[in-house]
């Protein structure tokens, strides 16, 4: 019960602080934002609220500006049977990535967040 507790009142403080310091949103040109949002169809974002991990991805969603479905497995039994029966494992954050005909399941935040900055993100060349 205490443990509990003091896992919820640590998750506050998290989405809290999240709150406060969030990233502001990458800006793109009207077309180039509908295109991702339609290259976004194909995922979704499995996930707890107050998960340090699951903040640390939704931090990475809102600095790309990528508007993806978020499945909430912690309270909808339906998400989490489904990231059990086809992702292997009720652990979180995980990517599903629906693709050619087939799924994949990408657990672990750094390597969501790596997949997405190189899918999403901006490309600058170093300037010398």
């Amino acid at each position: 019960m205490l443990v509990r507790a003091v896992r919820e009142g640590l998750g506050r403080v998290i989405i809290f602080i999240d709150f406060l310091t969030r990233p502001k949103k990458m800006q793109r040109e009207g077309g180039e934002q509908g295109a991702v949002e339609d290259a976004l169809r194909g995922l979704s974002l499995y996930q707890f609220y107050a998960c340090p991990f699951c903040v640390k991805t939704r931090r990475a969603l809102r600095r790309l500006n990528l508007p993806l479905e978020i499945r909430d497995a912690q309270h909808d039994a339906t998400h989490r049977q489904e990231l059990l029966r086809d992702g292997g494992a009720i652990k979180v954050p995980c990517l599903r990535i629906d693709e050619d005909g087939g799924t994949r399941w990408m657990y672990e935040s750094n390597d969501i967040i790596a997949y997405l900055d190189h899918r999403f993100g901006v490309n600058v060349a170093p300037t010398i």
